[in-house]
């Protein structure tokens, strides 16, 4: 009788732990069906979305803030599943929530860089400071955005190295494919060199690239001279602009060196390199000293074990 007793206790217990796993594995199924079924919707809200916009700049803050509501969704989602599955193992949730609250104070405080990571990416994302696809300089890292999220951004420069940038550490924002950006191109030639000969050279290339099928979409508006922009030791910098589309500067300052370069050679416009006048000084009587001079024929002679001869 005893016995039977017990049997009954443990098939009682047993049918209890198997329905209560069959809960928590129901309770695990439809929050991972919610997750997708949400992520999906806003996927495709995204798309609907995009397909109704013309503004390149609106469709990249669109994919930025669908993927953060993705993110959002499947926290929110799993947060509640665990809370429901401590339920049904018999784990009372109010005074884990009590002590969340306490613990959470007291992390606060301990991790504050963690808790700016999230407040200040929240305001990043509202006030559409970095979208994913811009070109962004964040204080000492520079690249191209991959990916934003409430805790950090993720950059990936030129070299293809990925920078993870944590959102409390970003002071100031530069980014570089906002509505249009300026080719800044600075040419130094000699001081020999007619200045306004060449910027009419410079006017005629960038006329030129301006017209070009290739480029015309690429430049919004024709060359703008600057002028002369500074007069360094060995040459006269003249500086000029162009407006591009976003992410089209590099690109457009690249070609229209090249075609520079090309122009100045067939015009014999000079490039000039760095030189150094040497000065000896002079004398209290106002002269000059005289430098040893050494003759082009000086090295046979040298290797023939003469002396070569000086000249002053």
């Amino acid at each position: 009788m005893d016995s039977t007793t017990t049997f009954e206790a443990w098939w009682a217990g047993l049918g209890v732990a198997a329905t209560t796993g069959l809960r928590i594995l129901a309770i695990a199924g439809a929050a991972w069906l919610l997750i997708v079924v949400l992520q999906r919707l806003i996927r495709g809200f995204r798309m609907r979305l995009s397909a109704h916009m013309h503004d390149r700049e609106q469709i990249k803050r669109a994919e930025t803030l669908a993927r953060v509501f993705r993110y959002l969704v499947a926290v929110v989602v799993s947060a509640i599943a665990i809370m429901l599955i401590l339920a049904e193992l018999g784990v009372s949730v109010a005074p884990i929530l009590g002590a969340a609250g306490v613990v959470g104070l007291a992390v606060g405080f301990g991790a504050q860089s963690l808790v700016k990571d999230y407040f200040t990416g929240f305001f990043i994302l509202l006030e559409n400071q970095i979208r994913q696809g811009d070109v962004v300089q964040l204080g000492d890292h520079g690249g191209l955005v991959e990916e934003v999220t409430l805790r950090y951004v993720q950059l990936r420069d030129y070299d293809g190295n990925v920078h993870f940038v944590p959102n409390s550490e970003i002071r100031t924002v530069i980014n570089m494919s906002r509505g249009y950006a300026q080719a800044v191109v600075d040419a130094s030639v000699a001081y020999r060199e007619d200045v306004d000969e060449v910027i009419d050279v410079m006017k005629a290339v960038g006329a030129e690239l301006r017209n070009d099928p290739g480029f015309s979409s690429r430049i919004l508006a024709d060359l703008e001279m600057a002028g002369v922009e500074r007069w360094d030791d060995s040459a006269v910098v003249i500086r000029c602009r162009f407006k591009t589309a976003p992410l089209e500067q590099w690109n457009v300052k690249r070609e229209f060196l090249r075609r520079l370069k090309k122009a100045f050679d067939a015009r014999g416009i000079e490039i000039p390199y760095p030189h150094l006048t040497v000065y000896a000084g002079q004398d209290k009587d106002g002269r000059a000293p005289a430098f040893a001079v050494r003759s082009l024929n000086a090295a046979a002679p040298a290797e023939a074990g003469i002396a070569p001869s000086v000249r002053h």
